[in-house]
């Protein structure tokens, strides 16, 4: 992994050298602002505005039901599913990670929102009509449908939640708390728990609908507040041309003389770089890149739950363009201010000491991820400190109250209804709930981790853990969609044998952490001379090869693992089974009593609904005040113990439709032809 070699501000040496007596250090002096009584007023502000919102939003929706709480009714417009794709996306890790990536070495981070760009587009076009026609509500569910078995989907399930775990709950998590230590000075957790406790509210209560409407205006909230620090920190610094100037000359005053560390990347304003021996290989960018960023945009239960929200393939469609258009802003909005921050404090964000850097944010291993706050708290006026308070806040809680909520959808459909498939619909309501709450405990724990990881560029974490573990399942998923020879033996196997490999590679990462800047590396081979994005490419050749050998080795799938479940088939007519299934599922055990077990899953909520709650008695009808109060708020006040009293099942398609108007059909292949062209054209201009 050759970005360890000459990284500027990503680590610090270890040995002592002294400051020099005619230099006072900066960090030593500057003066530490905080936020003042306007800015803690619009900070409160916000909140009971964001509150408002989330309440509006439950009593909107249906969220009693397992459709109206995990896909928001299916009932979703364009905007607000574009809003929410981008707003789930771009977190308070974003903010933070790409800015301290920007102060670290330069642009080249901003090719992952790029990469973003077309691969959103894909989903829409190409994955979400099979996801449509095959009648999923989650991505394991889908693998599922299409090889059989359950082992697919048990271990994609459990994988998903360790993934949410590792590169985005804790990091989200730890960089909103990280800005509110920097800006309010308070402790780390209890930073966290405090943000916990506003965001919990409304995701447990109000679910999709609540989160959806909720991101609409975090994104706002976010785009006003990121562009006005974006003004003020070009103005400060002169532009593009001051900033390109000034970069380079952004060396702390304390560092070992005759090293790289702490001085600039000489290739900072490039994407592509050298394929060798720098941070950001082209062709590790150009297609170990993509095929983690294919994983998170076509097959991430995070963002597809937004998508199949819509009320049809066209608002789909329209809000991935919409979030399409507003991955061009990070670099401007996160990243080149991250960069203007070393320019203005070269000695805390590019701090090139571990004595140093441990004074200054409490990481010896660097301090480029303070670069946003700091760039906040001493930049800005009274008054739009607030403003940027609140969007730090609103991208942690609109990313992480997406991601509980697509988390506990995996776990209730996908790993409480394998082992409990008789259980009612109120019953999956409070596991969802109950899950949400314990997940929040399980990524405090992994905070640590995420802190002491990879040289305190936080970035960069996240985008290594996803390249060990996300490629093989995008193979998968791919392979599965377009190629209809592809079997349940060929995908077990070719996740089984590509995660192996991840997890070891993942393992040896953080057994054997990069070396600081001037260190000796003394790590085995392959974390020393293969990237992390040349390892993602080996574990998706290894993973597909493995898929293809073994499915042409075995007998082919059967017609019903592919009908309407690949994009050639995706036009096929519903099968009977599933007609008779969705209708009435005591009929479908009588005609096929032997395939049971593995139909269970597939019976429409609707049904389980009129016929199910009758097998999972739910207490007793008098409940004291406090539980009367939380079943009010989370929308279930009434407990569905006779079959009489519960509404008559609605045969209806949990999923959006296909149809699609031929005139707004038009416009959106124009949009999409223009939205490619405008990535091509920014790939182009900064390469």
């Amino acid at each position: 992994m050759p970005r360890g070699s000459a990284h500027p501000a990503q680590g610090a040496m270890e040995s002592t050298s002294s400051t020099p007596s005619s230099v006072t250090p900066q960090w030593d002096v500057f003066p530490q602002k905080t936020l003042g009584p306007i800015d803690i007023t619009i900070l409160v502000l916000y909140f009971v505005f964001v509150l408002a919102v989330g309440l509006w939003s439950m009593w909107k929706t249906q969220r009693s039901t397992v459709k109206g709480y995990f896909l928001a009714g299916g009932q979703m417009v364009w905007w607000p599913v574009g809003a929410s794709l981008f707003a789930s996306n771009v977190g308070s890790g974003h903010f933070i990670g790409l800015a301290g990536s920007g102060a670290a070495s330069g642009i080249a981070a901003t090719a992952y929102e790029w990469n973003g760009m077309f691969c959103v587009l894909v989903l829409a076009w190409l994955f979400l009509p099979i996801y449509i026609a095959a009648g999923v509500t989650t991505m394991p569910e889908y693998l599922r449908k299409r090889f059989g078995g359950k082992r697919i989907q048990i271990f994609l399930a459990i994988l998903y939640l360790f993934i949410y775990i590792f590169t985005k709950i804790s990091v989200d998590m730890y960089a909103g708390a990280l800005f509110i230590q920097q800006a309010l000075h308070w402790d780390l957790y209890i930073a966290v728990a405090g943000l916990l406790a506003i965001t919990a509210v409304y995701t447990v209560a109000g679910g999709l609908a609540a989160v959806i409407y909720t991101d609409a205006l975090q994104t706002l909230i976010m785009l006003v507040g990121a562009i006005s620090l974006m003004v003020f920190s070009f103005v400060e610094v002169g532009g593009l041309e001051g900033l390109q100037a000034k970069y380079f000359d952004a060396i702390p005053s304390t560092r070992k003389e005759n090293s790289s560390c702490g001085l600039p990347r000489e290739d900072a304003f490039h994407i592509f770089r050298d394929p060798v021996n720098s941070d950001l290989p082209w062709p590790g960018v150009l297609v170990g890149m993509t095929i983690p960023s294919l994983w998170y945009w076509c097959t991430d239960q995070v963002i597809v739950q937004r998508s199949l929200a819509a009320k049809n393939l066209s608002h789909a469609k329209g809000g991935s363009l919409m979030t399409s258009y507003l991955k061009i802003l990070p670099l401007f909005m996160m990243v080149m201010p991250g960069m203007i921050s070393r320019v203005l404090f070269p000695d805390l964000v590019a701090c090139a000491e571990p004595e140093i850097c441990q004074k200054i944010c409490g990481n010896p291993s660097g301090c480029s991820d303070i670069a946003y706050p700091k760039l906040v708290i001493e930049l800005l006026p009274v008054g739009l400190r607030g403003l940027m308070m609140a969007v730090m806040i609103a991208a942690l809680m609109s990313s992480l109250t997406s991601i509980f909520n697509s988390a506990s959808t995996i776990f209730t459909m996908d790993l409480w209804k394998h082992f409990r498939p008789r259980c009612s619909e109120w019953e999956l309501m409070i596991v969802g709930r109950v899950f949400v709450l314990l997940l929040t405990v399980v990524s405090i724990l992994w905070i640590p981790l995420v802190q002491a990881g990879q040289g305190g560029q936080l970035f960069i974490y996240i985008q290594s853990i996803s390249s060990y573990l996300q490629p093989p399942v995008a193979m998968v998923f791919i392979l599965g969609c377009f190629w209809k020879r592809a079997n349940e033996k060929g995908a077990f196997w070719g996740l089984v044998l590509g995660l192996l490999m991840g997890v070891i590679r993942m393992v040896l990462d953080f057994i054997f952490p990069e070396p600081q800047c001037g260190e000796r590396d003394a790590r085995p081979g392959v974390l020393r001379y293969m990237h992390y994005l040349y390892f993602s490419m080996v574990l998706a050749a290894v993973s597909t090869l493995t898929v293809l050998l073994v499915s042409l080795l075995t007998e082919p799938p059967s017609e019903e693992m592919i009908s309407r479940l690949t994009w050639f088939t995706r036009g096929d007519p519903p099968a009977k089974k599933d007609l008779a299934v969705s209708t009435s599922p005591d009929t479908a055990k009588g005609a096929r009593e032997a395939e049971r077990p593995a139909l269970q899953i597939d019976i429409s909520i609707a049904s389980e609904n009129s016929t199910n709650d009758n097998k999972c008695p739910t207490g007793t009808k008098k409940d004291s005040k406090l539980v009367r109060t939380l079943l009010w708020l989370c929308g279930m006040e009434r407990r569905q113990e006779n079959p009489e009293d519960v509404a008559p099942a609605k045969h209806e398609c949990p999923m959006a439709s296909l149809e699609e108007n031929p005139l707004v059909k038009h416009v959106l292949n124009i949009n999409l032809i223009l939205s490619i062209c405008a990535g091509v054209f920014l790939w182009a201009y900064f390469a």
